[in-house]
């Protein structure tokens, strides 16, 4: 196939359907979850948790860049911002992640320097242009955006910028998902792979899922018949007796992944101790932090930072959500307190969130029995 129609296309999606539902067991529930926040959108977006069987369950992880970032690290970078002389670049979907202090979109209204970029290398950009303000990148992101960020602490090291730096919150897709297999009680019986972090890191990196937990994993793409193809793959493991790491994604991921991604990398971050993420707690070696021979772009040397750790509202059930938990639904302030236009929790401000994509897509399809106050 060479179209985006034909992976959207109703007689191949309902061949998959037919196949999924004859390798179902009937009061068997196989529960399955999608890690990456790409993956929940589609899956809302297209219908498809309609076209499955009740024997069928997906449930959400915690591949959300934004979700997981801390109200802590929101705090300290709202801190940059408002350092006189200072503007603070970061993706749009960080502007209204709430912190204790705010979200930057609130901090820009009081007068802080917070500007949206689609790259890095936008942000280094500005640096150019604007030689008497420092400009500091705010970095999130799995090892799918670590890459630019690489590459452009790269070229402001060869370009001698003295008046940028980043802010870096990369964190790593392995340490989340052995903390939730290792999670007693786990109800996951399969997974689906992220497809975009596999880009860069291939799916050898997957293999310690089944190896060391016995649960077979399927890395795909992100369109309709990708999703349903996936889950048939998965099932069809499970009825032949076997537990492996297979690539849907065949068209863009490799085994190997991408090598020169994964150097630039390794040259320019290292390994945190630990991290905190949300719902799953503080991860030992989960994230990146900017290696010493780039000490002159990193902000945390630059800048004194709270560096508070700051739990989140009771009510915001945004942990239980990116722990498969639950289903956003079932937060007690899905659809009233917490909004796409007054999000209490992460999981309703980014664009991947589970909470986000259900208030936009699913809401109002679900049955009334279920569905969500305000819905």
């Amino acid at each position: 196939m060479k179209y985006v129609d034909e992976y959207r296309d109703p007689a191949l999606a309902h061949a998959l359907v037919a196949e999924i539902r004859s390798l179902v067991t009937t009061g068997e529930v196989v529960r399955v979850m999608e890690v990456c926040g790409g993956h929940t959108h589609a899956i809302y977006r297209h219908g498809l948790e309609e076209l499955l069987p009740p024997e069928l369950e997906l449930v959400h992880g915690p591949g959300c860049p934004v979700c997981v970032i801390p109200m802590g690290r929101v705090d300290d970078a709202i801190a940059i911002a408002e350092t006189d002389g200072v503007t603070l670049a970061t993706f749009g979907d960080m502007l209204r992640v709430p912190g204790a202090c705010g979200s930057l979109l609130e901090a820009k209204a009081r007068g802080a320097d917070v500007r949206m970029v689609y790259s890095p290398l936008d942000a280094l950009a500005l640096a150019a242009q604007e030689p008497d303000r420092h400009v500091c990148f705010f970095a999130i992101g799995f090892e799918t955006t670590a890459p630019a960020t690489a590459v452009t602490l790269l070229r402001a090291r060869a370009e001698a910028t003295p008046n940028f730096s980043v802010f870096c919150n990369h964190v790593l897709i392995e340490p989340p998902l052995r903390a939730i297999l290792e999670t007693p009680g786990l109800r996951v019986d399969a997974f689906i792979g992220p497809g975009h972090v596999s880009t860069v890191i291939g799916t050898d990196a997957y293999g310690f899922i089944p190896e060391e937990y016995g649960r077979p994993v399927v890395v795909s793409a992100f369109e309709p018949v990708d999703l349903l193809q996936s889950i048939a793959m998965l099932l069809r493991q499970r009825a032949e007796g076997r537990c492996e790491v297979e690539n849907q994604y065949t068209r863009v991921v490799r085994r190997e992944g991408n090598r020169r991604a994964v150097a630039a990398i390794a040259e320019t971050m290292e390994p945190r101790e630990d991290f905190e993420w949300r719902g799953l707690g503080v991860l030992p070696l989960s994230a990146l932090r900017v290696r010493n021979a780039f000490a002159a772009f990193d902000a945390e040397r630059l800048f004194t930072l709270p560096g508070a750790r700051v739990e989140d509202p009771k009510a915001c059930r945004c942990g239980d959500v990116l722990t498969g938990q639950i289903k956003p639904w079932e937060c007690g302030v899905f659809g009233t307190a917490c909004t796409p236009e007054r999000p209490l929790g992460t999981c309703m401000v980014s664009s991947e969130g589970a909470c986000a994509a259900f208030f936009s897509y699913g809401r109002l399809r679900r049955p009334r029995e279920e569905a969500p106050v305000g819905g």
